[in-house]
Formats: C-alpha cells, sequence, structure tokens
C-alpha cells in the first residue's frame, strides 16, 4: 500500500485552509491531514521535513496580503511554493443555540474573518465584545466550552464537525471575496506551459528610480506582472524588499533572463516557486 502524504494546513479541522486543500488536492484519500495551530508551525513543519508539503493563505481579495505568510517565506523559510488555489470566502454566524444577534454578549473570531464581516457587524452586532482566535475554526470550537451568548464567525462545515448551529450565514461584507492560498514543498516544480513565479527583490541600497529599474527588466521583455508589493526589511526604518508574482516559469528564457539581469542592481533575488497558476475553471 502506498505510504499517505503528510499535509500541513492551518488548523483545527474546519478552516478555510482545509477546504482549500481539500479543493487542491480532490483525492483527501491519498493524504493525511496534518492540523497546525499557526502559519509558522505550517510552514516550519515542511522546513524541517516533518511533512511532504503545506498550506497557508497568501491574500485576501478584500483585506489584502497575509503578512505573517510573506514574512516568514522571505526571511525565515527557504520552502518553495508550488501550487496555488483561490476559493471563495463565505462567513456564518455560528452558535451553540439559535439567538437573536442582539442577545449575543460576545464574538469571536480570526482578525481576517471579523474585518470581511465589518457591516453586519456594526450592524447588528455593535456593542459585542470581539475575541481574536488563530483560525475561525478555532473560534468554533472554543464555543464548545463557552455559552449561548458567546457566538463565533467561522465556515459552516466547522459548525458541523463541533456540533454547533449556524445563527446567520452568508454574512460577508462582499460576496466576490475570495483568498488566495499557496501549497508550499521543497523544490521548484517543472513547466505546465501556464506557470507563474514569486520572486523577493532585496535592494543594495534605496536610491531613486529602484522600483523602475526592476519593473523595467520585465517590461522590455514582456513579462506581466499579477502582483507588486513593498514589505519591510526587517533592518532599518526605510528599507524595504519587492515581493513579486510574475506570468511565467523561473526556466523560460525571458524570465530566466530578466532574474539574472536584476541580480546585478539589487542585493539578492530569492525565488519563492515556479509552479501552474489556479485554473478557475477548475472550481465550477
Amino acid at each position: 500500500m502506498d505510504k499517505k502524504k503528510k499535509i500541513a494546513y492551518l488548523g483545527p479541522p474546519g478552516t478555510f485552509t482545509e477546504e482549500a486543500l481539500e479543493r487542491f488536492v480532490k483525492d483527501s484519500s491519498s493524504i493525511e491531514k496534518i492540523p497546525c495551530t499557526t502559519v509558522e508551525e505550517v510552514i516550519k513543519s515542511v522546513d524541517r521535513g516533518d511533512v511532504d508539503a503545506g498550506i497557508v493563505p497568501l491574500e485576501n481579495s478584500i483585506e489584502g496580503s497575509v503578512n505573517i505568510t510573506l514574512d516568514i517565506l522571505t526571511f525565515e523559510s527557504e520552502t518553495k511554493i508550488i501550487g496555488e488555489v483561490t476559493i471563495p470566502i463565505r462567513h456564518s454566524l455560528i452558535g451553540k443555540n439559535i439567538i437573536k444577534p442582539e442577545d449575543i454578549k460576545k464574538l469571536i473570531s480570526h482578525p481576517h474573518a471579523t474585518a470581511q464581516c465589518r457591516k453586519f457587524i456594526s450592524t447588528y452586532l455593535k456593542d459585542v465584545e470581539i475575541i481574536a482566535a488563530n483560525s475561525t475554526a478555532e473560534a468554533v470550537k472554543i464555543l464548545q466550552e463557552e455559552n449561548s451568548e458567546i457566538a463565533a464567525i467561522g465556515t459552516k462545515t466547522a459548525a458541523k464537525i463541533y456540533g454547533l448551529k449556524i445563527i446567520e450565514s452568508d454574512i460577508e461584507d462582499n460576496k466576490d471575496n475570495r483568498t488566495r492560498f499557496v501549497f508550499l514543498g521543497n523544490k521548484i516544480q517543472e513547466k505546465t506551459g501556464n506557470d507563474k513565479t514569486s520572486i523577493v527583490c532585496f535592494l543594495k541600497e534605496d536610491r531613486p528610480g529602484s522600483l523602475y529599474k526592476i519593473l523595467r527588466e520585465f517590461a522590455n521583455r514582456n513579462i506581466n506582472l499579477t502582483r507588486l508589493e513593498s514589505r519591510p526589511a526587517k533592518k532599518n526604518l526605510g528599507d524595504y524588499v519587492f515581493m513579486i508574482d510574475l506570468d511565467g516559469h523561473l526556466h523560460d528564457k525571458n524570465v530566466f533572463e530578466a532574474i539574472e539581469t536584476l541580480r546585478r542592481d539589487v542585493y539578492l533575488v530569492k525565488t519563492l516557486g515556479s509552479y501552474p497558476k489556479w485554473v478557475e475553471d477548475i472550481e465550477k
């Protein structure tokens, strides 16, 4: 019998990350899912070789990037992005019993989830105390030990897993709310012809035109950039690194030449991964 691949994800069971894992893998019987309490634990378990792969959230269409994921991949890890998956985000208000929103005293959830349900909270739960959890599933799990005046924002899957009730469905502010998750491993993937590459550019020094010189190399080679973001370089105040997603594979001639040219103008170009693009039609 083939040994099941161990895949770490942000747990506990019932998180959106687990839903993304199920969407990405397709055949869940071929894997052993390893829930982790933090994004850092997921990434470090891949680095240590404790698991074969991992999956973590990278960016949300409403709230933007998941900074802890970006920072660990950039500064603390050598693991590579080997795939991506984007899923719609549907939030539910969950309780031990079905009660009126005005009877709720405390609300537990991940900060991204509460931010994505800001309008619902300000309208129906404006006086409640908001408590942060490591994940939406952890928030729902906590309800098992709490009284009925405490609610959580989480997934319908989590409510079912922990035997709780859906008070209100689809409470997210934006119905097009989506999150991109990245699948992590320890090697660059082979070319498929429909790939994406993620890199980080560390500057030698901050000087006028630094970003322009980076962008010029891609523009001159007709390489499309799908994401550009700056993050603090974790050194001096005002020092930044540039995180870039681009169309193409590291082993494509134009992508390879652009990156090699950049190495002359920046201190370091770190490749976070080259991997197949997520094809949206797969979701339908």
